[in-house]
């Protein structure tokens, strides 16, 4: 499988990032990068978030998927916190200008498999090119963060890979079924307008027994869940993501 880097842009960017029990100055650098999957005749381009000081102990990889007609820089204000608690942050662009659009008819599961499997597939993509270019990154810590659809390719690789991810942050899937194992640990924000389909949601007990967490977001719809919210909801994303964080 070749690959063909090509970088496109770096640039600085200071985050100021409230972090438990004192405000922290941070500073994240950004890049973006393009990556070309021959096997699948597919670039995957990349947005890519690191501290620009990296502190102790190595950086864990993290890997985000955009929502349906997202942007891989849409999800800044996570990929920031992110890097800024110890991850290497890519973001996937899933979604080309070139691709059909995801059918509206149909049972979604059936429909939408062919999308979260081409998702998935470029996750693990991504992951093995990291893996080339990136080798000190601890890939026993692997976290996938996905919003939506993003989320149900999140859960997709988890269920056709499993033991890569270590961890899986869900920004209201609503297809995909979360998997009922002890690896990957899971923390699902839900949304107050959008239910998820029967089944996908593990029951309490199998919450308690897989030490899954599920949060309903009382004040934030689906549509929210990205770089568009307010910073009250933001704020609301980023307390879960913070102590989901300090479990692992």
């Amino acid at each position: 499988m070749r690959s063909c880097p090509l970088f496109l842009l770096s640039f600085v960017l200071a985050c100021c990032l409230c972090v438990p029990g004192a405000a922290q100055q941070v500073n994240i650098e950004i890049n973006t990068l393009s990556l070309f999957d021959s096997a699948r005749n597919r670039p995957v381009p990349l947005c890519i978030y690191a501290p620009v000081k990296e502190g102790k102990g190595r950086l864990k990889p993290a890997l985000i998927s955009h929502g349906y007609g997202g942007k891989n820089n849409g999800y800044g204000f996570i990929a920031a916190y992110l890097a800024a608690h110890g991850y290497y942050v890519v973001s996937i662009q899933q979604d080309l200008p070139e691709d059909a659009p995801m059918p509206n008819t149909g049972k979604p599961y059936e429909v939408r498999m062919p999308f979260w499997k081409r998702g998935a597939e470029s996750i693990l993509f991504t992951l093995n090119e990291l893996k080339k270019t990136k080798p000190s990154l601890d890939y026993q810590h692997l976290l996938l963060v996905g919003h939506s659809n993003g989320g149900d390719m999140s859960m997709l690789f988890a269920k056709n890979y499993p033991g890569l991810a270590a961890a899986i942050i869900s920004l209201d899937n609503r297809r995909m079924p979360f998997p009922r194992a002890e690896r990957p640990r899971v923390l699902s924000l839900r949304s107050s307008d959008q239910p998820a389909d029967s089944g996908v949601i593990p029951t309490p007990a199998e919450q308690a027994r897989y030490h899954m967490k599920v949060v309903k977001l009382p004040a934030t719809i689906h549509n929210d869940m990205w770089d568009g919210a307010t910073e009250a909801q933001k704020a609301e994303m980023l307390r879960y993501i913070g102590a989901f964080l300090r479990t692992l």
